[in-house]
């Protein structure tokens, strides 16, 4: 009687177990059935729940999988490198031609050339793109044209902006799918529409994305150097020193006021023969008519009259 009580109990523990494992299904299958059964629709909420269930799978795949850091090394880093040289040489147009050759032979090209004609004072101003990894090589021979008078050289490490458009890009791009996956599923012409211009919305801030990724890949995969060449006798505007602010614009004001001082006694200077030769003996005139007026018309005087004597 024992054993077949035990039993009982054991069969009836069993039981409740399948019961209570049921009703779980149950409920769950009816929590997820509507969730489903409105992403199917393509309604308004499809998008909103597509990116829930998105994000709730997103902790179980970090489960499985482990993120791996961007590699920071300093040979794996995104560094845009610009500079400019000025070197003296004898014939412009000569060191010109040998900057070029420079470039083609470092798998660079010219990027912009402008040149300016003189006895002695001809000037060029190239712009060279030269591969990152040749820029110093570059700069030293470029330097080794004639004499170099200035040279400036910047680097701007990029990397992080890289790094942070690369992630951007990979979420845009789940996006995009995400958006397409819907589309395909949609029912009516309301939510066809609208999904039609979240997914347009979707795909254009994903090639603005890339066109950054490649303007900053251009950056950093080719380098840029401005070369000056000076002739003999060439001078270097050096407009960029002048000082700015209220020293600058007092500066320019008396530049004015020196500059207008100085045409207004060069005038002065061409008039004056003019106004000796002319004014001297005009002056003269009319001081001479002056007084002779004066004269004419100073009242006559004329004697008192003797008062008469009376005789006694």
């Amino acid at each position: 009687m024992r054993k077949r009580g035990i039993i009982a109990a054991l069969l009836a523990g069993l039981l409740l177990a399948g019961c209570s494992a049921d009703g779980s299904d149950t409920s769950e299958g009816a929590a997820v059935q509507p969730a489903a059964g409105k992403a199917e629709a393509g309604g308004p909420m499809a998008d909103q729940a597509a990116e829930q269930a998105g994000g709730g799978a997103a902790p179980n795949q970090a489960k499985d999988t482990t993120a791996q850091a961007p590699d920071l090394r300093v040979d794996q880093r995104s560094i845009i490198y610009t500079g400019s040289i000025t070197v003296r040489v004898k014939n412009v147009n000569d060191d010109a031609a040998k900057v070029t050759g420079i470039a083609a032979g470092a798998g660079g090209f010219v990027g912009g050339d402008e040149r300016h004609s003189g006895d002695g004072s001809s000037t060029a101003t190239i712009k060279l793109r030269i591969p990152a990894d040749k820029f110093s090589a570059v700069v030293d021979q470029l330097a080794g044209l004639g004499d170099e008078e200035n040279r400036g050289i910047n680097t701007e490490d990029v990397t992080e902006a890289v790094v942070d458009l690369d992630a951007r890009i990979e979420v845009q791009k789940a996006r995009v799918e995400s958006g397409k996956r819907l589309l395909a599923e949609a029912k009516s012409l309301d939510d066809l529409v609208m999904l039609e211009r979240e997914v347009a919305t979707r795909e254009s801030d994903l090639a603005s994305l890339e066109a950054k990724k490649r303007r900053l890949s251009d950056l950093t995969s080719l380098s840029t150097i401005t070369v000056i060449l000076l002739g003999p006798n060439a001078t270097v505007n050096d407009d960029g020193d002048e000082p700015a602010g209220f020293l600058g614009g007092l500066a320019n004001g008396w530049n004015a006021l020196v500059a207008s001082l100085g045409v207004l006694l060069t005038v002065l200077g061409a008039l004056l023969p003019w106004i000796i030769a002319f004014g001297l003996p005009a002056w003269a005139v009319i001081h001479l008519v002056r007084r002779y007026r004066r004269r004419d018309d100073s009242p006559m005087v004329t004697p008192a009259a003797e008062a008469p004597t009376s005789t006694p």
